[in-house]
């Protein structure tokens, strides 16, 4: 006789922290019910990509990816990227970063030093440096090799406030930051380059499917690319689409901010290899995670000039212009087919390749 439905229910299942509708609905009865709240500029329900305490931004990630080192980066850099990419898709400077380790004794010394040498260079790449960590080891099982926190902080600057002011001569700006609430109908969107190449390159490798052409990870700092898209000015919002993809991304935008998405399919950036590698597994590339791109909404009046400011950084060569925020009584996202028809992007219930990050 099998487990009863009900004692599955009461357990903790991969989807409670794979993106989409499930962690969300996770997060919300079982964790973030239980804290104390408190207001604050962004707070903790809000479920942004970092909050803001008394002008202070703030965020932190636990990353668990498996394997550890994967093609295009490892879980140093991953941690990295991911924490001040964070911070950066607020409008607001990284400042300084947090380091947690919790290593499963037996693990070899030169996977650790190679993670943690990786974890410097990524910091000095993004200029965000390393202040303060902690260690813990426990026995072998008590983890799969490695977990590591990271956590960072950052700050308000003169760009962020150019930016808005920008985008105010245009339409009324509500957010002081650049959050998930703040896009309004006729907002252009914009991805800054190729999609679901994290998730595929971390399912390839671990599974060990032979694609004709290697999949690498796009995991990457963008605080360096988004500051200068923040030059151009004008942009409203903007969030790292990782786990569940710009699916996930796109129906967070329709929740919070009320609008509609009207997205083009063939102007949304996708590597052959990702294509044929989703066709195969009967993947959906928009629900696969990213850690090496962001997704950007602007007044119309100077999309071009951010798409321009995006595709001058070596990051963002690929970005394009995926479509608009429109009027809807039903806030979702279309999705225009290559073929001319319409769909709706269901966000989905979760990102179908676990521990990805």
């Amino acid at each position: 006789m099998g487990p009863d439905i009900r004692e599955l229910m009461a357990k903790v299942i991969l989807n409670h922290g794979a993106g989409g509708e499930i962690m969300q609905e996770f997060i919300s009865k079982h964790i973030i019910c239980h804290y104390p709240k408190v207001k604050t500029d962004v707070p903790l329900d809000s479920m942004d990509d970092s909050a803001v305490v008394d002008g202070i931004v703030f965020t932190t990630d636990g990353h668990t990816v498996k394997p550890l080192i994967f093609p295009g980066g490892d879980i140093g850099r991953l941690s990295v990227a991911g924490t001040v990419n964070d911070i950066a898709v607020m409008g607001a400077e990284p400042l300084a970063l947090s380091c947690s380790l919790v290593l499963e004794a037996g693990l070899d010394l030169d996977i650790v030093d190679e993670v943690l040498r990786s974890v410097g260079e990524t910091s000095r790449e993004c200029g965000v440096p390393v202040v303060t960590g902690d260690t813990k080891v426990v026995e072998a099982g008590g983890v799969d090799e490695m977990i590591m926190v990271t956590s960072a902080i950052g700050r308000r600057t003169p760009l962020l406030d150019h930016n808005l002011r920008i985008a105010s001569e245009y339409r009324k700006v509500d957010s002081k930051w650049t959050t998930d609430d703040n896009v309004r109908p006729g907002d252009v969107i914009i991805a800054s380059g190729t999609v679901g190449d994290h998730g595929i390159a971390i399912l390839s490798f671990r599974e060990g499917y032979g694609f004709e052409s290697v999949i690498e990870s796009d995991v990457a700092p963008l605080n360096g690319m988004i500051a200068e898209a923040m030059k151009a000015g004008g942009i409203t919002a903007m969030k790292d689409p990782t786990r569940g993809g710009i699916a996930n991304t796109l129906n967070e935008w329709c929740s919070k901010s009320k609008v509609g998405l009207d997205i083009t399919e063939k102007d949304i950036p996708l590597r052959q290899g990702v294509v044929s590698a989703c066709e195969m597994l009967g993947l959906d590339p928009f629900s696969i995670g990213n850690e090496g791109k962001v997704i950007i909404a602007c007044v119309p009046e100077v999309a071009e000039d951010v798409l321009r400011a995006l595709r001058g950084n070596k990051y963002g060569r690929d970005a394009a212009i995926i479509g608009r925020a429109v009027e809807s009584e039903v806030p979702r996202v279309v999705l225009r087919t290559e073929v001319g028809g319409r769909r709706i992007l269901e966000p989905p219930a979760g990102d179908p390749v676990p521990r990805i990050c």
